[in-house]
């Protein structure tokens, strides 16, 4: 068995991780990575308070296992989230974009808070902060990285902290897991690799197309919902990067999101001026093109809508060639990563 500070830390078989992906990282994925050996997250920021309460408990009802959520700090609702996700006593609270207010909230019962990061020098200030463990996220992720890549920044960010890491971006197998180890990572989070599994609830269209993609079948670039981030090539993504800015799918988009979450124009505002205040200082039209990714982004995962949606996913998607359950996923990329570590002499004896 594999043990790393990141098994120690959570509890967990694997230091392998669900990362938290908007409607993707349902109740059933989440449970069926934890159940797998692995840590689930659910991201919170497409929830209503009540929503995300709601689906906590369900996730709860179907492992007994630790798991985490996710949430976008700067995203409508997040101090709601937050606080329902410390009132439920979630053993693993992931932020991004934005200071973590709560962190000694969730040690209070137990819980441990970790930060994503896609930039070295944010490293420092999140161990600084009390964040127990970071996540850095290369440039070959899907959605937020930044333009180093995981082969380039986890070796920086190591150097830096003293806390666990988790290496994001890149890794879809067993020789993924070896190489993030490697570097210096104690463990591993994937997204665009869970999604391709049995009980992943994306589109089986989507999951076909990123079964035929290459690895030179995304696009990355900030048109997408306005930061930096990495979507499969589709017609409608081609056509992001083409034109310029969409000011009749962000109407409709805000519109959405406005429905969806209960917002009034106020709090729509007030998110608008968070996001432009954040550390990370986005525009406000960073919100704006937000709202119509949203919207292009659930035409990809519930319709299936291969002209018209747009999917965040990796490089890695070149890499995956099946669609297995979380449970055999995560047992072959053990498999393989104990065998390329004892090939290159990685694995100490009785470890």
């Amino acid at each position: 068995m594999l043990k790393t500070k990141m098994t120690d830390l959570f509890g967990i078989r694997h230091p392998i991780m669900l990362a938290g992906m908007n409607w993707i990282t349902e109740p059933n994925l989440v449970a069926a990575v934890c159940n797998a050996g692995g840590l689930g997250i659910f991201a919170t920021a497409r929830c209503t308070p009540e929503e995300t309460r709601e689906n906590i408990r369900e996730i709860k009802s179907l492992t007994d296992k630790p798991f985490g959520i996710n949430q976008i700090l700067v995203s409508p609702g997040a101090k709601d989230n937050i606080k329902i996700a410390i009132e439920e006593k979630v053993a693993f609270v992931n932020y991004s974009l934005g200071k973590p207010w709560f962190i000694d909230e969730v040690h209070a019962y137990g819980g441990k808070v970790m930060g994503t990061i896609a930039l070295a020098k944010h490293a420092k200030k999140a161990e600084e902060a009390g964040c127990d463990v970071l996540i850095i996220t290369g440039y070959e992720a899907a959605a937020h990285g930044a333009d180093a890549t995981s082969m380039v920044l986890i070796p920086i960010v190591s150097r830096l902290v003293n806390i666990p890491l988790i290496a994001a971006g890149g890794v879809y197998d067993g020789r993924g897991l070896a190489a993030a180890l490697a570097l210096g990572a104690d463990g591993i989070s994937m997204g665009s690799r869970f999604m391709i599994t049995k009980e992943s609830m994306v589109h089986d269209s989507f999951k076909k197309l990123c079964i035929g993609a290459s690895e030179q079948d995304t696009l990355y670039g900030n048109v997408f919902d306005g930061m930096p981030g990495r979507v499969l090539k589709t017609k409608e993504a081609e056509a992001m990067v083409k034109k310029g800015f969409p000011l009749i799918d962000s109407i409709k988009g805000a519109l959405l999101l406005k429905r969806i979450l209960n917002l009034s124009p106020g709090q729509f505002v007030k998110t608008a001026m968070d996001m432009m205040t954040a550390e990370e200082g986005h525009s406000v039209w960073v919100l704006a093109r937000q709202a119509a990714c949203n919207m292009k982004h659930m035409m990809a995962i519930m319709d299936g809508d291969i002209d018209g949606g747009i999917l965040f996913a990796g490089q890695c998607c070149g890499g995956i060639e099946d669609i297995p359950t979380c449970q055999e996923l995560i047992d072959r990329i053990i498999i393989e990563a104990e065998d390329v570590m004892e090939k290159t002499s990685m694995l100490k004896t009785g470890s």
